[in-house]
């Protein structure tokens, strides 16, 4: 028997609440504005308070929470608040990630560290706080948004590939502890996109939009074979898709969006 594809939703996404980690820009904005878009409830949680309120006023369904990623009592207090605010969370997407750039070998001890603090153990805590909910209601669907960068070493990005490295496998972990109460969880890992973290990073001495395209061979990139960088709502169509009843058997898998950067 197929199933009904709710009113103004592309890919069979059930109406519910979804808490959306980083949702004051970029990438993680685009998700929250998409599943809002698909008649979803949102709490978009975000360090950048100030960057989260004017993105929540102009997007209709989404429900600002202030949320530093590096405090777990936080974290549990905050996913409390959202369920008893707006109802269980059906849906998480983990996107809130730093970036340090820095050779493997000059990384300072406190890059490294709040690289682990946001990318891993941030993802860890709030996975670990809805899920532990999801699993008592035997329903839910968890999206991390890594990146590309997890599985192809990259010059520069030690810290941020090794610390979105570990949040992939303990998603691929998670998700296969709670597969047996229907719950799936599932990645997708982003090259390069036109986000702000991106330009800050051409900044630091990285290149720039063109040099990432073409490829370098002094920092070992073979460039961009789709010829263009990825845009957020790019990252978030994938979101979404895996979100949705339309991957209901799809759970423990990676779906790169990086225009063929890596060669899959």
């Amino acid at each position: 028997m197929s199933r009904r594809t709710p009113a103004g939703s592309r890919f069979g996404l059930r109406p519910g609440v979804a808490l959306v980690s980083g949702a004051a820009q970029g990438i993680g904005l685009a998700v929250a504005a998409a599943l809002a878009g698909h008649g979803l409830t949102v709490a978009a949680a975000d360090l950048d308070a100030a960057a989260l309120r004017a993105s929540c006023a102009v997007l209709p369904g989404l429900h600002p929470l202030e949320l530093d990623l590096r405090d777990w009592a936080a974290i549990e207090a905050a996913v409390a608040s959202v369920e008893s605010e707006l109802g269980a969370i059906e849906y998480l997407v983990n996107v809130a990630g730093v970036l340090y750039p820095g050779s493997a070998l000059e990384l300072s001890d406190a890059d490294w560290l709040q690289s682990f603090a946001v990318n891993t153990h941030g993802v860890f805590a709030l996975s670990r706080s809805v899920a532990q909910r999801m699993r008592q209601r035997r329903r839910g669907a968890i999206v991390t948004v890594g990146s590309n960068a997890a599985s192809t070493p990259r010059v520069g990005m030690a810290a941020y590939a090794a610390s979105k490295a570990a949040a992939a496998h303990y998603m691929r972990c998670l998700g296969l502890e709670l597969a047996e109460y229907g719950i799936r969880c599932n990645l997708v890992s982003p090259g390069s996109t036109e986000t702000e973290m991106q330009r800050r990073y051409w900044l630091s001495g990285a290149g720039s939009a063109e040099r990432i395209i073409a490829g370098c061979l002094e920092q070992h990139r073979l460039g961009i074979p789709l010829g263009k960088l990825a845009q957020p709502a790019d990252v978030a169509d994938a979101v979404a898709f895996l979100l949705s009843d339309a991957a209901g058997h799809i759970t423990l898998q990676d779906l790169v969006v990086d225009g063929g950067a890596t060669f899959g």
